[in-house]
């Protein structure tokens, strides 16, 4: 018999339940799931590590967060080389308890890192941290703004070397989804961006020409190449029925962000996942005062929980679930088995179960709050606040 890593004494949430048990790491996955007191009979166990009084929890599986972009230029011009930038923000994200992120980067104008050149460099950075060594598992979310109409060679390229796992689609512009307030999109290119007013005019008169171009058909080509290639495909900030209907059109699975409660429960009529965002859940509702997320899940309108913009959320908006009466089980699944379900991986990750890889966090409370002390990927610890605990400080 094959020596055995045991995570032992926990509150081990699993996909229906949370219940007491010692948790068995061989060859990287999860061996056995047993009742109390079965790491300290096993005599081929070794390195156990005591989760008494904590929780045990998949690893988080974050399908939406485009904090690497503000990591790498955090001003507007000051940007940070990327190696440095990335394998920082990497230690943030194991200590929040992300062990599969995908990064959200923006193919479009006004609201990205700026050019082409440095997101493609960002990607392809990202991507080769696959076959390198690397302390989470980092895929690519691909967010295409559809009235970039000379960004598409650019994305067909991407999806074509196999760099790409996720795709989305964005229609950001003066009147349109969360910037239907009046000078809401103007606000948040300046910011965002760096310009002036005039500069801003000059934007939007631009977008207004090249929306009026839009290549629906072209869309939905991309969405079919992305399709088979395994390539979950989404669309951003519906906000009408008729809206959802077209992203299916195109071959949507998720819908991120719905503006209102009505076109949430009917993506979700319609089979498709829906995601809200944590900061949404942790704060009490919508900073751009859209839709409540917590209101969605309640009405089980949305399935799916991402960070968005704010990793450390994730984890505390699972807690915040709990606080507010949904199981601990179903708030955890919403940010790791389901997302991995939409994206075709939840036979190996999002759950703790038999034969999934151990991709673990255990979870401690200090001052209310829940702090991991320890995350594993494959079976590794890749972050350990252990003695800080146990040492009382």
């Amino acid at each position: 018999m094959s020596s055995r890593r045991w995570i032992r004494g926990g509150h081990v949430v699993l996909p229906n339940e949370t219940v007491e048990a010692d948790v068995a790491i061989a060859n990287g996955r999860i061996d056995i799931i047993a009742p109390p007191g079965a790491a300290s009979a096993d005599p081929e166990s070794i390195n156990a590590i005591d989760a008494t009084g904590a929780w045990v929890l998949p690893g988080l599986v974050d399908i939406h967060c485009d904090a690497i972009e503000k990591e790498v230029e955090p001003r507007p011009n000051a940007l940070f080389p990327l190696d440095m930038a990335f394998l920082q923000f990497e230690r943030k994200l194991a200590l929040h308890g992300i062990t599969t992120m995908f990064h959200s980067l923006s193919l479009g104008v006004g609201l990205s890192i700026r050019g082409e050149k440095l997101m493609e460099e960002l990607i392809r950075f990202i991507a080769a941290s696959r076959s390198e060594r690397a302390m989470i598992r980092h895929r690519v979310h691909l967010r295409y703004e559809v009235s970039y109409l000379t960004g598409m060679p650019l994305a067909r390229r991407l999806i074509r070397d196999g760099l790409i796992d996720y795709l989305s689609y964005m229609d950001h512009a003066p009147g349109v989804g969360q910037y239907s307030r009046p000078g809401a999109f103007e606000r948040y290119v300046m910011k965002n961006q760096g310009v002036d007013i005039e500069e801003v005019a000059q934007i939007i008169e631009e977008l207004e020409e090249r929306r009026k171009r839009i290549d629906w058909e072209e869309l939905k080509r991309l969405s079919a190449e992305a399709r088979d290639r395994g390539i979950t495909v989404a669309s951003h900030d519906d906000d009408s029925r008729t809206l959802v209907d077209r992203s299916i059109g195109y071959g949507a699975k998720v819908v991120e962000f719905p503006l209102n409660l009505e076109t949430a429960m009917y993506a979700r009529e319609q089979g498709l996942h829906v995601c809200v965002g944590a900061p949404n859940i942790v704060r009490g509702g919508s900073h751009d005062r859209n839709m409540s997320a917590f209101e969605a899940i309640r009405a089980g309108a949305a399935d799916i929980v991402c960070s968005d913009y704010h990793p450390a959320s994730l984890l505390q908006s699972v807690f915040t679930m709990e606080r507010e009466g949904i199981s601990l089980a179903d708030a955890v699944r919403m940010a790791s088995l389901h997302p991995a379900e939409a994206l075709g991986l939840g036979g190996e990750i999002g759950s703790i179960e038999p034969g999934k890889f151990a991709d673990l966090l255990i979870v401690r409370k200090l001052k209310g709050c829940p702090v991991v002390t320890d995350t594993l990927v494959g079976g590794t610890v890749v972050q350990t606040a252990r003695d800080y605990f146990e040492a009382g400080l």
